[in-house]
């Protein structure tokens, strides 16, 4: 479904993504997991189109959209949920929903059933953006993504610092959206929600993918893949 292949990125002189591929079909839940400054956002910016590649190709259906604009590759399907939510403070939880759905084809998520399964947003149906809380600002950043009705949902870092409470919601969420058809491709800084929900795990260290496995892979070689996330060992696999 979406693919990079032998990515290379920079930040002006800096090169943040070296030789990087990763891909992630429709039907699959995908983490990709690293230390701070691994360049797991910068993996999931580059796949949206935020990025540009030095080198390399980003992939949608098997053709390369590698010069597509952001908003074209929106309309393709992909849908980036960013570590910093980015909703509309200014507007309404409503209003923000609405924005969701404003330039997508209709499908299975409409603003009925995302306040279903976030009933909490339902509750605050009127407030603004800035008077939410953090995990009801993620709540409504997720349910925004999905009144585009997208093919494959990028996550960045949606639990961090958020309740236990909340993060166990979140993951019947995204097993839910999984379960509708939507491919979800998923950063996290540690191994506790992903080792819930991914199908198949990328570990990244210093801008390069250090281990890539099958969840069944990654429980027999845990603490391999813990050491290159704790210590930024690089073992290849």
């Amino acid at each position: 479904m979406i693919a990079l292949e032998n990515a290379f990125v920079q930040y002006g002189a800096a090169r943040v993504l070296s030789d990087v591929s990763i891909k992630a079909a429709q039907d699959e839940i995908i983490a990709i997991v690293g230390r701070n400054g691994a360049g797991k956002s910068t993996t999931l910016k580059t796949m949206m189109g935020l990025l540009p590649l030095q080198q390399g190709r980003r992939l949608f259906h098997q053709q390369d959209i590698s010069r597509q604009a952001v908003e074209n590759i929106s309309r393709l399907g992909i849908a980036l949920v960013p570590d910093s939510r980015r909703i509309f403070p200014n507007l309404s939880v409503m209003e923000n929903l609405r924005m969701g759905a404003l330039a997508h084809k209709p499908g299975y998520w409409t603003i009925a059933r995302v306040l279903e399964i976030f009933p909490r947003l339902q509750e605050r149906i009127g407030f603004g953006g800035d008077q939410l809380s953090g995990g009801e600002q993620q709540m409504l950043s997720i349910a925004r993504a999905l009144l585009g009705n997208p093919k494959i949902l990028l996550l960045d870092e949606p639990t961090e610092g958020l309740a236990p409470l909340i993060v166990n919601h979140l993951i019947e969420i995204f097993t839910l959206v999984h379960q509708q058809g939507t491919g979800i491709v998923l950063v996290e800084q540690n191994l506790k929600v992903p080792m819930r929900l991914a199908h198949r795990q990328y570990v990244l260290d210093h801008g390069a993918v250090a281990w890539s496995g099958t969840a069944a892979e990654l429980e027999a070689q845990r603490e391999t893949v813990e050491s290159i996330i704790t210590t930024g060992v690089n073992h290849e696999h």
